[in-house]
């Protein structure tokens, strides 16, 4: 092959674009990469004109067998094909075998999540259980499945084209386990019920089938659709549940009917049941003995769970149109004093900061599991503090809008979730104690997790698959609560922040965003390129470190310490002059990988001082930052970066000048 010269200033040209290239790629400002947009998701964060989102409805009918611990059902699921591919086969979730002998969470335990030094135990412990499936049908006719471990995939006799939809009738039974990976149990006669009937897998337009197994870490990514629910079980229980019951004349007495009726229209806190009438058969049920079928519809909703137990206690309340309602065993001290006026907190301020609550009843159950949610009834614990319970019980509330109204895929993404509603529980807690200690500094519970929990080296990267996880805790809920506290109280200023977030959870309300959803809405509602920000806060374990290196006095003189020394930079040497000028040089570095705004706070000769708050443009041009004092005739003699301590920073030894200050 002949070769062909390269004129001099060509190739001089040449290697100055990749000299240029080099540069923009260290960048902290760096363009982050993120996938292209199309017709489904729009470079502005919002759906795109084409979005599509399939669509799963259920008719359910199951019976709670106390006496094996047991529960055996039947389904019609509608399962609606918007996509616009042909879908030959289609994949279910079969959640219960993830306690299934052999199976990957039996032999491969996730570590126990520690939450505030209580174990969330998410390992399956010798119970042996599991799914088994006794039909599976469409149209009577048998259809073909493949199971791996916790998912199936259905074959179909025809593919299923776009707009098409299909119907399957599906039979199972399975053993009730006592901790159901800290997601459902039962505890005696008390069971909570979550992750009991197939569900459909999501078809979505990222990954095609989302297959990935349930072990026990990732949480569930569902499609939405209609339920309507049977429960049968025994006479003397009451049941919560997911969505409206459909026939309080059959399921309950004519006072209980008549209290829920008072609750509905009352803004104060009704008995339904009281403490007296708690665990007595012949006060609180219609029928002494057999069975009796408990009716439930739910309309747009993602899933469907429930409770049932002969001893609860029931209270209810209404706000907004929205019936509250508490469930507990006589036990649980603080669910009596005031379990309902924390969930009527809970879904109210929620509602009036972020978004309004959108279906018609909440219900959160005291039991064995240390919190958990489904859409509009929540799992919690019976604590042993008011901070406790509050922080839980609302926690789990605060799922109702992260994820069953914001349909994210936890499965992948649990800082979308957990940490989305860790960030807004930060403020509904400070709101409910408001002027008590704990009200006070229950906000800087992520900041000051941080020393303990981003260690170098150890530290993993939010995006990190949360089944890979070692730290879930700061992983999935501390560090995105930090992150977006950060972003909405220091980069992006409340209003703008609230405007954005509030878009995103209006764009994605009851649809399937991606992390590059999230980001571009946030941009571009708030006018901001945050590249930067995600890039150290999602990708990377970036640290911080800000530092006042020296201060020169008005001239570029260097200027006299406490001790008389002269200023100096960090490797002790006397700074550059600087410009002359009407005040002090303040000599700024960004020490680290990441990079935030700085607030600077100067002290001058007489006494007086200013905060100066510095965007993040200062970095621009490097790590290296002047500021000049505009206080004409004053002398600097004290200069702190961060001085409110509200940002990571990895060592505060050198945010103040002179020294030891």
């Amino acid at each position: 092959m002949k070769r062909l010269a390269i004129p001099a200033a060509l190739l001089a040209a040449s290697l100055a674009a990749q000299a240029r290239a080099q540069v923009a790629d260290t960048s902290p400002f760096r363009a982050l990469p993120l996938p292209t947009p199309n017709a489904y998701r729009s470079a502005s964060g919002a759906p795109g004109h084409a979005y599509w989102q399939n669509r799963a409805d259920y008719a359910i009918e199951a019976v709670l067998d106390t006496a094996t611990n047991s529960i055996r059902g039947t389904a019609r699921l509608t399962y609606q094909n918007n996509s616009p591919d042909e879908l030959p086969f289609l994949w279910l979730q079969l959640d219960q075998n993830m306690f299934a002998k052999g199976s990957i969470n039996a032999l491969t335990a996730p570590p126990p999540l520690i939450f505030g030094g209580t174990p969330f135990d998410m390992a399956n412990h010798g119970f042996v259980g599991g799914l088994t499936l006794t039909r599976l049908d469409a149209d009577g006719r048998p259809l073909a499945h493949h199971v791996w471990d916790t998912m199936m995939r259905v074959d179909l006799p025809a593919p299923l084209g776009p707009g098409q939809a299909i119907t399957l009738d599906l039979a199972w039974s399975f053993p009730i386990p006592v901790n159901g990976s800290a997601r459902m149990g039962r505890d005696g006669s008390l069971y909570e019920l979550g992750q009991w009937y197939p569900r459909m897998a999501v078809y979505d337009d990222v990954h095609g089938w989302n297959t990935l197994p349930y072990i026990g870490a990732g949480e569930f990514y569902l499609e939405y659709g209609d339920y309507d629910v049977r429960l049968t079980v025994p006479a003397g229980f009451l049941v919560a549940s997911t969505g409206t019951l459909e026939n309080p004349d059959s399921v309950l007495t004519a006072a209980e009917r008549e209290r829920l009726d008072r609750a509905r229209a009352d803004s104060q806190p009704v008995q339904i049941v009281t403490a007296g009438e708690a665990g007595n058969a012949a006060m609180t049920r219609p029928a002494g003995a057999g069975m009796l079928t408990w009716h439930f519809r739910a309309s747009n909703v993602r899933d469907v769970a429930w409770a049932a137990a002969p001893n609860f206690r029931w209270d209810a309340v209404s706000w907004n149109g929205v019936l509250i309602q508490t469930l507990y065993r006589p036990s649980a001290t603080y669910w009596a004093a005031e379990g309902i006026v924390m969930a009527k907190h809970a879904i109210q301020y929620n509602s009036q900061l972020w978004a309004m609550y959108p279906w018609p009843q909440a219900t959160t159950v005291e039991g064995p599991i240390d919190g958990m949610e489904y859409p509009m009834i929540t799992f919690v614990p019976a604590e042993k503090s008011r901070e406790g319970l509050y922080w839980v019980l609302m926690h789990e509330f605060g799922h109702e809008w992260f994820p069953m109204m914001v349909g994210s895929d936890e499965r992948r993404y649990p800082w979308m979730d957990e940490g989305f509603n860790t960030f807004i529980d930060l403020y509904n807690a400070a709101d409910f104690f408001t002027g008590t200690a704990y009200g006070d500094t229950v906000a800087d519970m992520p900041l000051h997790a941080y020393p303990a929990n981003a260690v170098p080296g150890d530290e993993q990267p939010l995006i990190t698959a949360p089944v890979e996880v070692r730290d879930l805790y700061w992983t999935a809920y501390q560090k995105p609560a930090l992150m977006l506290r950060l972003l909405r109280e220091d980069v992006l200023g409340r209003d703008w922040f609230d405007a954005a977030f509030r878009e995103y959870i209006r764009r994605w309300a009851f649809k399937h965003p991606q992390p590059a959803d999230f980001f571009r809405t946030m941009e571009n509602v708030s006018g901001r390129n945050l590249d930067w920000y995600w890039r150290d806060w999602v990708f990377t374990t970036a640290r911080l470190d800000q530092a006042v290196d020296s201060v020169t006095g008005p001239g570029g003189r260097p200027q006299p310490t406490a001790n008389g020394a002269r200023g100096a930079n960090m490797r002790g040497q006397a700074p550059a002059p600087a410009p002359p000028g009407p005040g002090s040089r303040i000599y700024l570095t960004n020490r680290r990988e990441m990079v935030m705004p700085a607030e600077l706070k100067l002290t001058y000769d007489d006494g007086t001082s200013e905060t100066i708050t510095l965007p993040v443009e200062v970095w621009n041009l490097g790590s290296h930052f002047t500021f000049g004092a505009t206080a004409a005739g004053k002398r600097v003699v004290r200069a702190e970066i961060d001085p409110r301590h509200l940002l990571p920073d990895t060592d505060r030894s050198n945010n103040v000048w002179p020294r030891g200050r």
